[in-house]
């Protein structure tokens, strides 16, 4: 956080545009001296924290808008389909209500001037590797969260950078924009729940600082809410017994919270207090790699869904491949009309990252439940995860998987080239043909199928 009594307190402003530091030793500058950018770095405990949270802002839409600049300047929402929801907006496009995880139709209503996208998990990977790759370079100690956002401790980098762990944050804020085109936000603490809490103070390229000295006062007044791992159920509970705010947790004694949380209690009051002693760790890896889709109509047949696992197959297929993962665990998601997830898996008999392996145990397991139920969500995934360069191998007896590999190869070089349309299985065409002889059913063609 910045305010007056950092003014006070604080001898350094850094501008975040420049990268200049300047001494305020004598008398506080709102401005820089050097290009008068008023984005000034400034904490009492500036140059003495290292845990970060790095966000990157608004993620999909950003590569987006990155790349066809026509579209700065517009909303923009990943998502799509007529009962599909937003996975995603910019920020315009937030000024107008939309959020994330909303209804398309809702989005729409409430923004419809927007640009919709399909959402392109593969370009979306490859540029969140880039960021993870540049975060690596400032410390080993990356803790990713998702493909968007990580911990980084950046203890003992200060003879590395030859900066404060502030400052070098602050030049990786400015490096992303110059070389990647996309913008982050900054949190900086000396522990990881209020550095997370204050990369979310000042979006999009904020850098929000929440010291040690300050951090209780902070809390006092926020929601409970804000605490990670409370959810509606559990804040509607808190708000029964009187705890509404971070304060009356902090507050409270531990057997009351015992009572209401149970073995939760002790973590949620030391969170209130500002302890959080979790170091960050690199051992997070991806569970699972998937794609779904919320179907315009709900569909029955198998004939009818064949075609679209195929499309979220080869999806599947290509963001193991951006990710460099190959699995051996195949699992079918099914979403009924009435809301109830019906999931089956199966394993392969060696690691893959094939569409076509992806598939033909996909194909199987969808055959099993197509048995009368209406499904309006479909979804396949991939899990259990080894080294690439184990998979698809196959033996002297296997001469089609050596041929189904190859032709991948050549597929993906061709959609890199020309983009994902340039060429289609039969199963998409035929897909393709029966949603346009359907339109009467549903005048919007589904883009996530």
């Amino acid at each position: 956080m910045t305010g007056a009594a950092d003014l006070a307190l604080s001898a350094r402003a850094l501008c975040r545009d420049c990268l200049r530091d300047h001494d305020e030793a004598r008398a506080p500058v709102r401005r820089c001296p050097s290009c008068g950018s008023p984005r000034l770095l400034r904490h009492a405990e500036r140059d003495s924290l290292h845990l970060a949270h790095i966000d990157c802002d608004a993620f999909y839409a950003a590569i987006e808008k990155r790349d066809d600049p026509s579209l700065l300047d517009k909303p923009v929402i990943i998502g799509g389909g007529k009962r599909g929801v937003v996975s995603t907006c910019c920020y315009i496009a937030r000024m107008s209500g939309v959020r994330s995880a909303m209804p398309m139709f809702q989005a729409l209503k409430a923004c419809p001037e927007a640009t919709v996208i399909k959402p392109d998990m593969a370009k979306y990977v490859a540029v969140g590797r880039q960021v993870r790759r540049l975060m690596q370079e400032l410390t080993p100690l990356v803790e990713p969260l998702s493909i968007d956002e990580a911990f980084l401790d950046l203890g003992g980098t200060e003879r590395l950078h030859h900066a404060s762990p502030a400052v070098t944050l602050a030049r990786f804020q400015r490096r992303i924009e110059d070389e990647i085109g996309i913008t982050i936000s900054v949190g900086l603490s000396y522990a990881k729940f209020l550095a997370k809490v204050a990369s979310d103070l000042d979006k999009p390229r904020g850098f929000s600082i929440i010291g040690q000295a300050e951090a209780v006062a902070f809390l006092a007044q926020k929601p409970v809410g804000m605490i990670p791992g409370i959810g509606k159920a559990g804040v509607a509970k808190l708000a029964q017994s009187g705890f509404r705010v971070i304060g009356d947790l902090a507050k409270a004694e531990i057997a009351t919270l015992y009572r209401l949380v149970g073995k939760d209690g002790p973590r949620l009051r030391n969170l209130a207090l500002g302890i959080d002693p979790r170091k960050v760790t690199v051992e997070h890896e991806a569970k699972t790699v998937s794609s779904e889709t919320t179907l315009d109509v709900d569909l029955a047949r198998f004939e009818e869904l064949e075609p679209i696992l195929w499309r979220l197959c080869e999806r599947t297929s290509q963001r193991l491949k951006a990710q460099e993962l190959a699995g051996r665990t195949v699992t079918l998601k099914l979403k009924t009309h009435d809301f109830h997830i019906i999931t089956r898996a199966a394993r392969l008999p060696e690691p893959s990252q094939l569409a076509a392996r992806l598939f033909s145990a996909g194909r199987d397991l969808l055959k099993r439940e197509c048995t009368g139920p209406r499904y309006r969500l479909i979804g396949i995934g991939m899990s259990d995860f080894s080294d690439p360069a184990e998979a698809d191998r196959g033996d002297l007896a296997d001469q089609q998987t050596p041929r189904l590999k190859a032709m991948e190869s050549a597929l993906d070089k061709v959609r890199a080239k020309f983009g994902d349309a340039a060429i289609e299985k039969g199963l998409s065409l035929r897909d393709t043909r029966r949603r346009t002889t359907s339109s009467s059913r549903s005048p919007e063609a589904d883009p996530d199928a």
